[in-house]
């Protein structure tokens, strides 16, 4: 690339750096206007959204300096935010827990993030917010090439006309694949009709997968109607035509990981015995089986399945 070029680009770059960096706020000194730096921010999130945190683990996933995050955590631990636990598997380490208040502190930031991008979005038009993602999509797929080629699919939540889709492949490919009846589709037309009815935007997602704008997956995580502090994941579906690729366990990681963020403490789900990848999908998340039940359902005699996780 000619010098001219580069310096010309290099320009542009940090112009964009500049104008960003003020559109959302990080060269302020406090993370979204609380005592918290932009870096004490990210690691409260690897914090509460690591299954097992550990500092290791915590600064490979940040890019920092041990020496900083020791610092971070240091700090966290005598506010009272972060206590120390050895770890089961290796006696020389230990996993980082937040408390209670660290849980709270976490929370106030999430919330505040989540309002910031709200903010940000809804005041743009549809064809402006799909420009505005697009572009920050092409930009990690840029910079982050080797996980965009391992991960050839993008989750997204969902949007109008997702739950027609929802229906009709959940539909087509039980009856196709084990010779379920119509009344299966009737119970996937009621859980999405009662998703859209009584959606909590703070509390409940639904992701929907694609690869190259095609619908090729989906998955739900919806409050326990009946037990506080406990949430469900509903319909775990995926293309046959996507499998091999990941996106099952990428689809539970998202509920778990939404699960941890929001406090909830356990997950639950039903599903059936022969439905045998998504149990290995299940396994591979940390779920358990807890209770199975034979019962005659959309044609067929099944054995129903509830798994759990424990996420406190």
């Amino acid at each position: 690339m000619p010098e001219s070029a580069l310096a010309a680009d290099a320009a542009a770059f940090r112009q964009f750096n500049r104008v960003y960096t003020r559109f959302i706020g990080t060269v302020t000194e406090r993370f979204l206007q609380t005592q918290y730096s932009l870096a004490e921010g990210r690691v409260l999130y690897e914090l509460a959204t690591q299954s097992q945190p550990r500092a290791k683990a915590i600064a490979e996933a940040l890019d920092l300096d041990a020496g900083y995050l020791s610092r971070i955590v240091t700090r966290f631990e005598k506010a009272g935010l972060v206590s120390r636990r050895a770890a089961k598997a290796d006696s020389r380490a230990s996993d980082l827990i937040l408390t209670a208040r660290g849980r709270a502190a976490f929370r106030t930031l999430n919330t505040r993030a989540e309002k910031q991008a709200r903010d940000v979005l809804e005041p743009m038009s549809p064809s402006a917010r799909a420009q505005f993602i697009g572009a920050m999509r092409t930009i990690e797929n840029v910079v982050q090439p080797r996980e965009s080629a391992l991960r050839p699919f993008t989750l997204r939540t969902h949007r109008p006309g997702d739950m027609g889709m929802v229906v009709g492949l959940e539909g087509a490919g039980y009856v196709e694949q084990f010779g379920w009846d119509g009344t299966f589709e009737a119970l996937v037309a009621r859980i999405v009709a009662d998703f859209l009815t009584t959606y909590d935007s703070a509390r409940e997602r639904c992701w929907i997968a694609e690869i190259q704008g095609r619908h090729v997956g989906h998955v739900f995580l919806v409050r326990h109607p009946d037990e506080p502090g406990t949430a469900k994941l509903r319909l775990l579906y995926v293309d046959p035509l996507a499998r091999g690729l990941g996106l099952g366990h990428a689809l539970v990681a998202e509920c778990v990981q939404f699960a941890r963020v929001y406090g909830y403490g356990r997950i639950t789900l039903w599903t059936q015995s022969i439905l045998q990848s998504a149990h290995r999908i299940y396994q591979g998340a940390g779920f358990r089986l807890v209770r199975e039940e034979p019962h005659h359902s959309f044609g067929q005699d099944l054995t129903g399945q509830t798994w759990e996780l424990k996420l406190n």
